[in-house]
Formats: structure tokens, C-alpha cells, sequence
């Protein structure tokens, strides 16, 4: 492709609202056009990376046994009722719905379990027709509040989707790992430095779920990681191991302590010279379910947080969201910040962190403004409540798997997640197979999914510098940037000739023939990021080429000859 016929109409300014260096290097570039918030068009050069990374994608789905589908993305509310969906993703707001003609109610497809689970219920019955794993690479829209990170969180974005059907766990658990080997393979290709980390379900449900995560500073997840023993985690699933702290022991009667207008934990902390780690505070949430709401007081020591998403997983509701000041003047006869676990309304189901169980002689609140008990002890003064794991982990917290190291934390971009969902789907929409002994069971089904849009950032995340976008080669648009220097006959017929001939040999060639000065195009080729240069120049003309990598941008002065080699070797 020469550039002078190229849609590409590069830019000197980075767009004002482009928050991240993806964003900001692909819209100078004009490579990616916003048309509106969360949507966006693709020019053709970053549409040829698209495709690549679709085709690195397709090829090791279908190494690894899945046959490509295509799914509608327009799909009837009935589908998503059989599997309870609906009201979720209606009530999380990110679900894009609407109604034809004849007033049926549809939404577009932010995912695609249901009507996968739809297309296979109708053809298999039996499990010697099993395994099956289908996949599809096909627009997804989730009606994001607030899109933001150019293609890292849109409203309209690609997606591959893949999901497995099985008859047994040991079945189930081939598939998973068929397709975790197939994600390695694929973002080993691509040229990603990704880690995979165990992972919150979410609204997809299901069992075992891992995420491969890009690192970059730039990343919207918190990854928390042990380098001596592998273990990593998205912070809404990770756990840890609390630091010992030296509990004092008072060895005191209870005291009620007034405390006026002194509600949080430092504050607290200043007024007694307890520390924070003794105290346990009491949080207040309402949990909205799909018929009904109730509400849960949760204690934990004073120091830590609550793991929302933990604690929403525990109570399996479908919105949790932290009680009002009315409310909790409702429940509790207090101001907020005075919250405790004594005489607590009866309707409030009450229930603890595990950092609650090794902590005595606590300060916590009581239901009266203005004041809190101290001393109090589990057992003699309250009775302990059922306590999980619903705080949040870390950085600089100990490791939980090797119970040593300190974990890390780095932020990441998510471009791939795999799931094992169980009999989530296949139960409730009736999709059966006979076993081997004539009884009727649920299919097992296992989801695995790639952000194949969202790979194109990541991977600009990881790969620029200071003047734009250096692609890795298997996803590069062009392999090649020829730029030829100067007007002379000779040196455009040298350039032409070296351009026809690199196509000739199967190389993917850009020619930057314009007619514009030097360091204009050697702007453009900074920015536009094409692996390998080459410069024609007055020194064609003793047969001497120069090539440069993107990359180190080392310049290597060649013949004809040694410059073919180069290619051959690099590429």
C-alpha cells in the first residue's frame, strides 16, 4: 500500500479527553476515530491489526478442537429469563434493551451464554455427542456509565467467546485446561507480557475463574501477586494473610465511653490511643435480591476493609449497596459512625470478617450517638457472629498460598477470562444429556472469553515510547515502512523497485511516497509504529539501503543482498 492512498490522516496534537497512551498515540494517528462516547471507527491500518489478532485468535481456537459459530447479537428477554439474567443485568444498568413492533422485549448482546446454551440443547442429547466447544469473535454492548481508556472500556466492543459442554467434572476440567493452554498460546503470539491471576465470577457465575492480565500503570484491575510461589489474584478475589499485630490485653471490665461527634476509626484512634487494629468497626448494607431486600451488618477489625464484591458473592444478591444515614438511623437508633453489634434491630443480619476472631478487649460502636464501648470481649459481652472471609487484601500482606512472601500489587489491563460455570445455565434452561447409565443430568459448560478490540490497547500499553506506537510484528498492520528521501528519478525508481519487489516475496509492504518533507514521515513512521524501516536515500545509488528497527531504532546501512537476508531473518 503506498501512503499517499491510504485513509490516514495523522494528527500534531494528542485528542484533549485521551486519558491513557493508547488512546492518545491511536487518535493522533486517526487509526481510531471516536464517533461517540464509548463507540468508535476503525481506519483501515488499525484494522488490519484487528484482523490479525482475530486470525492469531481463530487459529489457536482451532488447533485446540472449538468450531467457530456466529450468534445473534439481537436476542429475546424470554431467552434471558429461562437463566435469571435478565433482572441482573437490567438492574446493573449495563444491558443495551429495547423493543420491536410487535413489543417483544430485546436486549443487545453484552454476552452470549444464553443463546449458546439455546443452540446446543437443540441438537445434543446425548453425551457420546459430547465434548463441544463453540466459539464466535462477534460485537458485543454494555451501556458502560462512564467509557473511558479508548477500546478498554467502551460500549461497543469485540469480543471472542468461546464455551465448552461437557457431561462430567473431569470432562469439564479437559476443556478448561484445553482452552487455558490455547489463551497461553495465543497471547504468546500476540507478543503480550501477561501474568494470569484467580478472578471474581461476576455476573457470568460459575466456579474456577482465572483472568490473564496485562500489567501496565495504566490498567483499571489491582493484582495482587507472591513471586516466590506464583500466586496472584484480582484484588476482588484475592486473599491473604494479616500481619501479626501485638493485641493488648486489658484485662478490664466493659466500659461505655462518650465519644461526642467522634465517628471513624482515626478519629477514634487519636481520642483513645487504641490502635485501629483494635476496634472492630460495623458497616450497614442493603442487599437488594430479585423479589426482595434485607439488610446486613458486617464486622471487621478497624484497620481493614470490606471486599464488596466478596460479600455480594456471599449473600448471592444481586445489588449490594452501603445503607443510607436514614436508614442507618433506622436500624440502628444512631448517627451514622456509632453503628455496633449491640441491641441491633432483629431484622439486621449480623455476621463477621475473619480478622474479628482473634480480637478482644475492642472498642466498637453501640447504637448511641456519641458513644462506644471499649473492652468489650466475644463470649462475655456479645456473642460472635459467623464470620467469613469478606476483607480486602493488600499489598505488603502475607502471601496465602506459601504463607511467606509479601504480595505485590500492579495494576492490570484484563484481556482474556475463563470460567468454569457448572450446570449454571444448563440447569436452569433444561439443557440435558442422557449419561452413560440413561439418566437425564445437566450439561457441564465451561465460558472463555477475550477482549479481542481490547488486546489492540493493551498491547500499545506495553509496546510505545515518547514518539508513538511500536506494534509487535504479528500484529503490526505492515511489516515494512519504505520511505524514500528526495525527488531524484533514480532514487524514486529504486524505492518503487524494492517495494514491488518485497510484495513479490510475500512481505507486507507500506510505501511512504508522499510529498512531504523528510521529517514529516519519519514523524508518522514514529507514531504509526510499522516494525521495521527503510530509509532510500542518495546512497541507493552505490546500492546501500538503510533499515532500522522501531523497536531500538539502531540504523543498519545494507546492500540489496544482506538487506533481503535481514528481512528474512526478522521476519
Amino acid at each position: 500500500m503506498k501512503l499517499s492512498k491510504l485513509f490516514l490522516f495523522t494528527t500534531k496534537e494528542f485528542p484533549k479527553d485521551a486519558e491513557v497512551i493508547s488512546d492518545k498515540l491511536l487518535r493522533k494517528s486517526n487509526m481510531l476515530v471516536k464517533s461517540h462516547s464509548g463507540f468508535y471507527y476503525y481506519t483501515p491500518l488499525l484494522y488490519k491489526t484487528l484482523q490479525k489478532i482475530r486470525n492469531i485468535i481463530s487459529q489457536e481456537m482451532d488447533k485446540a478442537g472449538a468450531q467457530e459459530v456466529l450468534l445473534p447479537i439481537l436476542m429475546k428477554k424470554e431467552l434471558w429469563d429461562e437463566s435469571g439474567r435478565w433482572d441482573t443485568y437490567l438492574n446493573a444498568d449495563i444491558m443495551f434493551h429495547l423493543s420491536n413492533r410487535k413489543d417483544t422485549e430485546m436486549c443487545l448482546g453484552p454476552t452470549h451464554e444464553e443463546a449458546v446454551t439455546d443452540l446446543v440443547r437443540k441438537f445434543i442429547t446425548s453425551y457420546k455427542q459430547l465434548p463441544v466447544i463453540l466459539y464466535q469473535q462477534n460485537t458485543k454492548f454494555r451501556d458502560e456509565i462512564r467509557p473511558r481508556f479508548g477500546l478498554m472500556r467502551t460500549c461497543e466492543f469485540i469480543m471472542k467467546d468461546a464455551y465448552s459442554f461437557d457431561h462430567s467434572e473431569k470432562g469439564l476440567d479437559e476443556s478448561y485446561n484445553k482452552m487455558r493452554a490455547a489463551y497461553k498460546k495465543i497471547f504468546d503470539r500476540i507478543g503480550l507480557d501477561y501474568i494470569i491471576v484467580q478472578a471474581d465470577s461476576g455476573a457470568i457465575g460459575g466456579s474456577g475463574s482465572e483472568e490473564f492480565m496485562i500489567t501496565s500503570d495504566s490498567g483499571e484491575d489491582t493484582l495482587l501477586f507472591c513471586t516466590e510461589c506464583g500466586y496472584a489474584a484480582n484484588l476482588e478475589k484475592a486473599d491473604s494473610v494479616l500481619n501479626e499485630v501485638e493485641f493488648i490485653n486489658y484485662n478490664s471490665d466493659l466500659v461505655k465511653l462518650h465519644t461526642p461527634n467522634i465517628k471513624t476509626v482515626e478519629e477514634l484512634v487519636r481520642f483513645t490511643n487504641i490502635p485501629a487494629y483494635q476496634m472492630i468497626k460495623t458497616v450497614i448494607f442493603k442487599l437488594i435480591f430479585k423479589e426482595s431486600e434485607k439488610f446486613a451488618a458486617v464486622l471487621i477489625r478497624g484497620d481493614l476493609e470490606i471486599n464488596e464484591i466478596k460479600l455480594q458473592n456471599h449473600f448471592g444478591c444481586l445489588e449490594l449497596i452501603t445503607a443510607s444515614e436514614e436508614e442507618v438511623r433506622t436500624l440502628t437508633g444512631a448517627q451514622v459512625g456509632f453503628a455496633g453489634p449491640f441491641n441491633l434491630n432483629s431484622t439486621v443480619e449480623l455476621i463477621g470478617d475473619n480478622s474479628i476472631k482473634e480480637v478482644n478487649y475492642f472498642l466498637c460502636g453501640i447504637n448511641e450517638t456519641d458513644y462506644h464501648n471499649i473492652n468489650v470481649c466475644f463470649e462475655r459481652n456479645i456473642k460472635m457472629p459467623q464470620t467469613f472471609d469478606v476483607k480486602l487484601a493488600k499489598q505488603d500482606e502475607i502471601c496465602p498460598s506459601c504463607k511467606k512472601n509479601r504480595l505485590i500489587g500492579k495494576m492490570g489491563i484484563e484481556v482474556g477470562h475463563i470460567f468454569k460455570l457448572g450446570t449454571k445455565y444448563s440447569l436452569k434452561m433444561n439443557a440435558f444429556v442422557t449419561n452413560e447409565n440413561g439418566e437425564s443430568i445437566p450439561m457441564l459448560m465451561g465460558c472463555y472469553g477475550i477482549g479481542t478490540s481490547r488486546i489492540i490497547s493493551a498491547a500499545i500499553e506495553q509496546n510505545h515510547d515518547q514518539n508513538g506506537i511500536i506494534w509487535p510484528v504479528s500484529i503490526a498492520p505492515y511489516h515494512i515502512l519504505i520511505i524514500s528521501i528526495g525527488k531524484e528519478a533514480e532514487i524514486i525508481t529504486e524505492a518503487n523497485e524494492l517495494y514491488n519487489s518485497l510484495i513479490n516475496k510475500g512481505y507486507e509492504v507500506l510505501f511512504d511516497d508522499r510529498d512531504v518533507s523528510f521529517g514529516f514521515k519519519m514523524k508518522d513512521a514514529d507514531l504509526i509504529g510499522i516494525p521495521l524501516r527503510i530509509v532510500v536515500g542518495k546512497k541507493v545509488l552505490d546500492g546501500i539501503f538503510e533499515i532500522s528497527d522501531r523497536k531500538d531504532n539502531q540504523k543498519k546501512e545494507l546492500d540489496i543482498s544482506a538487506l533481503y537476508d535481514y528481512l528474512k531473518d526478522k521476519l
